[in-house]
């Protein structure tokens, strides 16, 4: 049985947490565990999560931060600390649920059938399809995924939904070892990392990865993406051009490939 480990950011979740629904994904798939991430939250989040955890020791864990960092960061310090634990498969999932939890088993059976590396949802409105987006939010998606796949080099459709599995491997601790130069399209970099990573095309790196058209996806109540937002989005897809098609590239890498300053102390 492969297990599959998945991280659950969460910021001021209390409304729109569904504990049932976790604890019920834990019971239809006995190979699938969660680390919640309390990403310094001022409401009962914490409480509910703690809850949750109470109900299935053994198969969820809490990281919670002393202070609120963004969910770039809960993602990556929850990604490493899931990276380290064994699991064949880990991936993030959001908290609100837009993507129902039972899509992971859907991208899990991708992995091993496909011997794909990643598998990531995608907002694709087709017919038969339950894909709930705001207009604006669509329309306004449409465009930065264009510029974003561009920038990458890659013909992916939705960079920004936030449910992502990855085959765990060597390198996928490398790709989330160091922060994020962005906060607001995170994902964009995260896409970015592998190819810098691995020393390859980006063609290459997305050949084995696999764009899962969702068959629900309904826009939750209480998002915490405002429309100034998509102004700071347009800033940071700036900041990765920079990074990413520049002479700075090169020092990125580097940035990337640096060992921690603990293992470089550990073989010194």
């Amino acid at each position: 049985m492969r297990k599959t480990r998945i991280v659950v950011p969460c910021y001021n979740e209390a409304q729109r947490l569904q504990p049932r629904a976790f604890l019920s994904a834990l019971q239809d798939d006995p190979g699938l565990s969660f680390l919640f991430v309390n990403d310094g939250s001022s409401d009962n989040t914490l409480e509910i999560l703690t809850s949750i955890r109470n109900e299935k020791p053994t198969r969820v864990d809490l990281l919670s931060l002393d202070r609120n960092s963004g969910k770039a960061e809960a993602v990556r310090v929850g990604m490493l600390q899931a990276i380290e634990g064994g699991f064949d498969n880990v991936g993030y999932w959001d908290a609100d649920l837009a993507t129902p939890l039972y899509v992971i088993g859907e991208f899990s059976a991708i992995l091993e059938r496909d011997e794909a590396e990643a598998v990531f949802g995608s907002r694709v409105r087709l017919l038969g399809r339950r894909i709930k987006r705001r207009p604006f939010r669509h329309y306004l998606g449409r465009v930065f995924a264009t510029c974003a796949s561009i920038l990458l080099g890659m013909n992916v459709y939705d960079t920004q939904c936030g449910a992502k599995v990855f085959r765990n491997s060597p390198h996928l601790k490398a790709v989330f070892q160091k922060p994020f130069k962005v906060k607001w399209i995170f994902d964009v970099e995260l896409f970015a990392r592998f190819p810098l990573v691995l020393d390859v095309s980006s063609a290459e790196v997305s050949s084995k990865w696999v764009e899962f058209p969702l068959r629900e996806w309904i826009d939750v109540k209480g998002s915490k993406v405002k429309g100034a937002d998509f102004l700071k989005a347009g800033m940071e897809f700036c900041t990765l051009l920079f990074y990413l098609r520049t002479p700075a590239s090169k020092a990125y890498r580097r940035y990337l490939l640096e060992l921690p300053v603990e293992l470089v102390a550990s073989r010194t």
